[in-house]
């Protein structure tokens, strides 16, 4: 995974997750009723996710392409285990407490939780 994406950086690797490749043009097609951003802009968050390594850029065709070099999974992975590092010391108990005590969680939410917990506990105890 490469250094961390930023939130303006997330949006565009959202679009490329979904549909890749793309040309700077449909990113930025895509994101300008929602963002307000130019093309310029575009450019710019497209030349630092490629320094990052998170997209790669094909200037074979007519038109440059972007895709990404990295999944959504390990992305969030990666964003997850640093915003937990960052905010809550590395402890996810701290954070799903934070979620129970602040309301975010719905009871059924609370019970898929618990379910994944469950889950977890039974598989890693037949791997013993």
């Amino acid at each position: 995974m490469p250094t961390q994406i930023t939130e303006a950086e997330w949006k565009i690797m959202d679009l490329l997750w979904d549909r890749a490749p793309r040309t700077m043009s449909e990113i930025t097609q895509a994101l300008e009723p929602e963002t307000g951003w130019t093309r310029h802009t575009v450019i710019t968050l497209l030349k630092r996710l490629a320094e990052k390594g998170a997209v790669r850029v094909d200037e074979s065709g007519p038109v440059r392409t972007y895709t990404p070099l990295v999944d959504r999974q390990s992305a969030s992975a990666a964003e997850t285990g640093h915003f937990l590092r960052r905010v809550f010391k590395g402890k996810a108990s701290l954070l799903v407490n934070n979620l129970v005590d602040s309301g975010e969680l719905s009871s059924e939410e609370i019970q898929e939780l618990l379910d994944l917990l469950q889950h977890h506990e039974s598989t890693e105890g037949k791997k013993k």
